[in-house]
Formats: structure tokens, C-alpha cells, sequence
């Protein structure tokens, strides 16, 4: 047992370093069996480890590591959206672009080496958004760069700026309203570009175009010619249609109470004044029917669509019931009812029938002279000059103007007696037929 105990101190020195506590002898079996404590074990320090293990980590000062981090959730990436494609403006030629040739393309050298691209719209220039100015590498690498700058540099007229001076550009082109364009400063006059006028120079045109007096004149002339003819139509419409309509409704009316005083007994034959209805004629081939009224005067017989009696001074004439004579009557051929318009178209033996009171006188046209001198009183006689009558009978004469629409001249109509019928008897056969 005794000379095994070296090998022990060996072991027991390995132990030592080992457990790193420099100086400490101990005996492997009274240390470890025997009754001295253990010593407590030191605690770690940097500066231990590097006297106990020269060169080894705690060398170095020690510098904590990196903490862990605590967990964050990364954001998700959201869906962009995606452009919408713009529509583009169709390019319109600029008018006051160069000339080139025919055929040539985007990008292709047509003179002076600078390369060819279309101009523009004017409207899209003003609107659209300003590309980046281009340096002079890129200019000089990028033919169609290049073209873009000087195009846009000759629209401008050399003008610097962005958006606000390429629409005072095209305002200065095409004008504010529409009107002539205005010139920029200092660029030279466009050709057919017309300069503002001065103060005198626009009254001076301003006094030009006023119209002269000649012009006014004739003006005045000319709507005093309108005035007039508007007018004449007027009246010539009254004339032709109205005075029909009015005295139409007169000469019914006036009939109407001719038939119902005699019906009642009011109206007594004899002496009649003048513009007093008495009677009432009859044509039917012209399907007239007209109340005949004493004397011949325009305004208080003719005009109101009847016939008048000759029966005042040299002109007077018989009655229907007088034994011998001649019953002359006058009205209008045009206007104020008419009726004596057609008597041109009566033939010999057409009947005429005078209606009084008492009596109904059925006379027979004889013959008619078409056009005599209105001073022709000689065809109101008892015996009618021209008539073809040649002894003293019961004679009518119808008188009007002609020819129509004038009173230059007279158509006279005469017919002779042929029935004197009374009203008790009824009818005669010309108006029942």
C-alpha cells in the first residue's frame, strides 16, 4: 500500500490542475476519504480563467452578445393597382412646323442632320405633361430626343418653361377667342398676322361703315314703297272680299223684312224716299235675288248690296205697274255684294222678275249693248235708244259699269214685259222652274 502512493501524488497534482486551484496539496485518500473538508469551489471570473489559462477566451474583455429580439409579425404586401392604359391624342400637323420631304419617317436624318419627328397637336402640347429636358449627352445619343426638343423649341418659339408658358404659347397662336393670334414679344410678325389698330385709325373705320345719307334714304324710300303695297293689298282685300261679305248680310237682311212687311200689311204702294226698299228682283239664270231701292246713291243703296231705282231729276223713270215705260235700275258689277257681276252672260228670252206687293212682273231679255259712254242717258228713255224697241211698251233696263273692276264705261241689258201675275195666284212659272 505504502509504494503505490507516489503514482496517488501524480494523480493527485493532475487533480489540482485539473480543478485550476493553484498551491493546494491534498492527499488523494485523506483527501478524499479523510477527515479534511473539501474547499468550496471559486466563482468564474474573466480574469481567473486568464491567469489559469493564458491565451485561452478570457484573454479578450468580455462583451455580451447580441439579445435576442422579441417577434414581430411582417407586414403582407398589398396588390398595387394596376395603371388603366390613357388614350392618346391623335397628332395633328402643326402649321407652323417646317417642311420635309415626302416618306420621311420618326428618327430619319432629312437635312442638317437633325433628325425628322411629326409635330404635335397644339391642344395636346397645352395639356400635356412636360417631359424632363434632356442633358446635352442624351441629346446628342438619342436622335429622336433631339427631333422631340427642337420641334417642340421651334412650336414654342424658343420658350422657356413649363406648362403655364406652353399654353401662354398656344393662346399667342390661336388667339384668346378664337380671333387673330397674338405675336410674342420680341418674335418677328408671322405673314397675313394683322396688327392692332390705333384709337383713330378704328374710329375712322368705325365711321366708314356707318351708311351714308343716299343709303338712308333709299332705306326710308324703300319701307315707305313696303308700307304702301301692304297697304293696297289690305284694301283691295277689304274691296274684294269684305265689302261682298258685309253687304251680302245688309241686302238679306233688308229682304228678309221686305217679305215680312208685306206679309204683315205695313208697307202700302205708292211714294217712296229715297234709299226705302220696295221691291225685289229675281235673275235665276244668275241666281240672284236683291231688294231694289229707291234712287241710285253709292253709299245709301248701291253700297249696300241693292239696286237702285232711277227716279230722281232727268234720270227718273216708270214703275213696274205703270201702263207705259221704261223701269231702269243700276248696281254694282264688283265689290259691296255685286249683283249685276254676270249680266253679261243673259241671253234673249232669259227671264227677269220684279216682286212688289201685290204683283209679280215677268220681263224677257231682249237685248244688251256691251259697252257705252256712262253720259249715255239715252237708253233710260221710254223708248230705249239702241234697244231695238221702236213704239212705247213696258220696257226694263239694267245698268252696271265695265269692264270689270272699273267704271270707264256702261253695259246696258233691256228686256221687255212678257206676264204681270198677282201675288194671290202664286208664283209665276220663271221662279218655280
Amino acid at each position: 500500500m505504502t509504494a503505490l502512493r507516489p503514482e496517488r501524488e501524480s494523480d493527485t497534482s493532475y487533480g489540482q490542475q485539473s480543478y485550476g486551484v493553484p498551491g493546494a496539496s491534498e492527499d488523494w485518500s485523506g483527501g478524499a476519504y479523510g477527515a479534511a473538508p473539501r474547499p468550496e469551489p471559486q466563482p468564474y471570473s474573466p480574469e481567473a480563467q486568464a491567469r489559469a489559462y493564458p491565451g485561452g477566451p478570457g484573454s479578450q474583455p468580455y462583451a455580451p452578445g447580441p439579445q435576442p429580439q422579441p417577434y414581430m409579425p411582417q407586414p403582407q404586401p398589398q396588390p398595387q393597382p394596376q395603371p388603366q392604359p390613357q388614350p392618346q391624342p391623335v397628332p395633328q400637323p402643326d402649321p407652323y412646323a417646317e417642311p420635309y420631304e415626302a416618306g420621311a419617317g420618326v428618327g430619319v436624318d432629312v437635312g442638317a442632320g437633325e433628325p425628322f419627328l411629326p409635330p404635335a397637336d397644339e391642344e395636346t402640347v397645352a395639356l400635356r405633361i412636360p417631359d424632363p429636358p434632356p442633358s446635352d449627352g442624351d441629346s446628342a445619343g438619342d436622335p429622336i430626343v433631339g427631333s422631340r426638343a427642337a420641334s417642340r423649341a421651334r412650336r414654342d418659339g424658343q420658350a422657356s418653361g413649363g406648362r403655364a408658358a406652353r399654353r401662354k404659347a398656344a393662346k399667342r397662336r390661336h388667339g384668346r377667342h378664337g380671333g387673330p393670334a397674338e405675336a410674342p414679344a420680341g418674335a418677328p410678325a408671322r405673314e397675313g398676322a394683322r396688327a392692332p389698330l390705333s384709337r383713330v385709325e378704328a374710329r375712322r373705320q368705325a365711321r366708314a361703315r356707318k351708311p351714308g345719307v343716299a343709303v338712308v334714304a333709299s332705306r326710308a324710300i324703300g319701307e315707305v314703297f313696303i308700307t304702301t303695297g301692304v297697304l293696297m293689298l289690305l284694301f283691295v282685300t277689304y274691296q274684294l272680299w269684305w265689302t261682298n261679305v258685309r253687304a251680302h248680310a245688309q241686302a238679306g237682311k233688308e229682304a228678309s223684312s221686305l217679305q215680312n212687311d208685306w206679309a204683315s200689311g205695313k208697307r202700302n204702294p205708292g211714294v217712296f224716299e229715297p234709299g226705302q226698299g220696295f221691291a225685289i228682283l229675281h235673275i235665276p239664270k244668275l241666281d240672284v235675288v236683291v231688294p231694289i231701292a229707291e234712287g241710285t246713291s253709292s253709299k245709301g243703296v248701291l253700297d249696300r248690296g241693292m239696286v237702285g231705282h232711277y227716279a230722281e231729276g232727268a234720270l227718273k223713270t216708270a214703275m213696274p205697274g205703270d201702263k207705259t215705260g221704261n223701269f231702269g235700275l243700276a248696281g254694282h258689277r264688283n265689290t259691296h255684294g255685286e249683283p249685276f257681276r254676270y249680266i253679261n252672260k243673259l241671253a234673249p228670252g232669259d227671264p227677269i222678275v220684279v216682286e212688289t206687293q201685290d204683283e209679280y212682273y215677268v220681263y224677257k231679255m231682249a237685248s244688251i249693248l256691251p259697252v257705252t259712254s256712262p253720259s249715255n242717258t239715252s237708253v233710260l228713255n221710254p223708248i230705249p235708244t239702241g234697244s231695238g224697241f221702236t213704239k212705247p211698251g213696258r220696257y226694263i233696263t239694267l245698268t252696271t259699269c265695265t269692264p270689270e273692276f272699273t267704271s270707264k264705261y256702261r253695259m246696258i241689258v233691256w228686256g221687255k214685259m212678257v206676264e204681270e201675275r198677282p201675288r194671290s195666284k202664286g208664283k209665276p212659272d220663271a221662279l218655280v222652274s
